[in-house]
């Protein structure tokens, strides 16, 4: 478990930006304690600095994750976002997208939102901004990229895609033998 370099903590908080925007120094200094970012095996994680002291203790190869995932990076050094990064995300988004009762099930599979399915969005949301996806009561259930921008998703036909699928709540029952 070590600290990021300067290159991954750019990449990260570039990734956090698109979703929270300068939210991101909310993440860190919180008013229960200060919060860092540590990574170990190529994943990213959010921990306590309390709890990361006393994990210290613990060594490297036996430690399998400390906190929450926020995500990984990949072989080519991008960052890739997890849906364990869901519930510190939602809070903070500057942008949201609310879909019908009728898509959620959709969306939970793994697929797009199209306008049939879009209930509200964020007004002056831009065109490839990071959203979190949430149902018609308000419960946080992924994120993804806008397709089209808030003006646009009032002229286009109903099968269109307005929100490209990132990561939702339905990958922990899809994907739980490789979620860590």
């Amino acid at each position: 478990m070590r600290p990021l370099t300067e290159e991954e903590t750019r990449a990260l908080f570039e990734k956090l930006a698109k979703y929270i925007g300068e939210n991101i120094q909310l993440l860190v200094d919180r008013p229960d304690g200060s919060y860092c970012f540590r990574l170990h095996k190529d994943r990213v994680y959010y921990v306590s600095e309390r709890i990361l002291k006393v994990a210290t203790s613990i060594p490297g190869d036996k430690l399998v994750a400390l906190g929450t995932c926020f995500g990984k990076f990949t072989k080519t050094q991008k960052f890739r976002l997890h849906v364990t990064a869901l519930d510190y995300l939602a809070p903070y988004a500057k942008y949201k997208v609310w879909v019908k009762p009728g898509a959620e099930q959709s969306f939970l599979y793994g697929n797009h939102v199209l306008k049939s399915g879009l209930g509200r969005i964020t007004e002056n949301t831009a065109q490839y901004q990071g959203v979190v996806v949430y149902s018609m009561a308000d419960v946080p259930l992924g994120f993804g990229v806008t397709a089209k921008s808030t003006q646009d998703c009032r002229k286009v036909d109903p099968m269109a895609i307005v929100v490209f699928h990132q990561a939702d709540v339905g990958e922990y029952v899809r994907h739980e033998e490789t979620l860590t």
